[in-house]
């Protein structure tokens, strides 16, 4: 069963994500797990920085200076500066833009601000708005990083790491774009993945989430004791409205994954009018349909590592307990 079903990448490796024009683009900043993130001491980074109050005035300074990079939390940006990665010419700071900082509800919607610190998002009150991102802010690194980093950030960098990214994958939220040619919007998948870049003098201001009013959980796995950068994660999300299971597995690939056919297949056993009980040996068997999936058996007579063999149960046993969560 598992060597035939289909998974969908929806991001590509990349820090800083490349826009169209093929220069680096860091966006709003903030990828989680990176301790290194907040120094400052590499010399001569940038000739300019400006400091706009309002979006508007953030996609004029872009359009003026189109090698500039926009920055808020600056967690990956400094880090990527510091080892010498990348020397913008100059910064267009988004921390003075209050209305990317918050959020609204619309149609159905939650509309994010960019600028929403992990620290924010792990809240209580954001918590009963979208769980499983909720949990993934809260995991996202150390408590300096979660009060710099930023949702624009982690998507706009796009590192497999990123906590959020499987999140927002099974939500299949949308993004808020804002150039000089006005507004548009895309899926954060095709962001991801690279099939719409951003153009220059654009940068990303929201993140739209459909509120499903379902439970959501999000869980990772790490090579260590406290916060660290995930050696994999899964986010599953359930759509009581469309008897769906939506999930999505994180850092064992350039991209998150989705298992599409075990969705289809898990949500076909779930008893929707009622409990939403599955027998373990349901939740055991979508864990394993998962991990295949994303960490498919070698062609011929070859046998996987042990190391990507132990990645594979992990991303089991993740999938496995998550679901479990999800349907409790």
């Amino acid at each position: 069963m598992c060597q035939s079903c289909h998974v969908r990448p929806v991001s590509t490796y990349g820090t800083p994500t490349r826009r169209r024009d093929g220069r680096a683009h860091s966006g709003t900043t903030g990828t989680p797990g990176r301790g290194s993130g907040l120094t400052t001491h590499a010399p001569q980074t940038a000739q300019s920085v400006t400091l706009p109050a309002s979006l508007d005035e953030a996609v004029a300074a872009l359009t003026a200076m189109p090698a500039a990079v926009p920055v808020a939390g600056g967690t990956d940006l400094m880090a990527a500066v510091n080892k010498g990665q990348l020397r913008p010419a100059g910064l267009v700071g988004l921390s003075r833009i209050n209305e990317i900082r918050g959020w609204q509800y619309q149609d159905g919607h939650a509309l994010l601000g960019a600028g929403l610190t992990h620290a924010r998002m792990g809240r209580p009150d954001f918590a009963a708005l979208i769980p499983a991102l909720a949990a993934a802010s809260r995991a996202a690194g150390p408590p300096q990083i979660r009060n710099a980093g930023t949702l624009g950030g982690n998507v706009v960098t796009a590192a497999p790491t990123g906590d959020s990214l499987p999140v927002l994958a099974a939500l299949e939220a949308d993004l808020v774009v804002l150039g000089p040619l006005g507004n548009r919007e895309i899926p954060v998948s095709h962001l991801l993945a690279g099939r719409d870049l951003l153009a220059p003098g654009e940068l990303v201001a929201f993140v739209r989430v459909p509120l499903l009013h379902a439970p959501q959980v999000f869980l990772k796995a790490t090579g260590r004791t406290g916060p660290a950068r995930a050696t994999a994660s899964v986010a599953v999300v359930l759509d009581p409205a469309r008897r769906g299971v939506r999930c999505a597995v994180g850092a064992v690939a350039p991209m998150p994954l989705r298992p599409l056919e075990a969705e289809r297949w898990i949500a076909s056993l779930v008893d929707w009018d009622n409990d939403r009980g599955l027998a373990p040996e349901a939740l055991a068997a979508f864990g394993e349909y998962v991990a295949a999936a994303c960490i498919p058996d070698p062609p011929g007579d070859e046998v996987l590592p042990p190391a990507v063999l132990h990645l594979r149960r992990t991303v089991a046993a993740l999938a496995r307990r998550a679901l479990g969560r999800a349907l409790s």
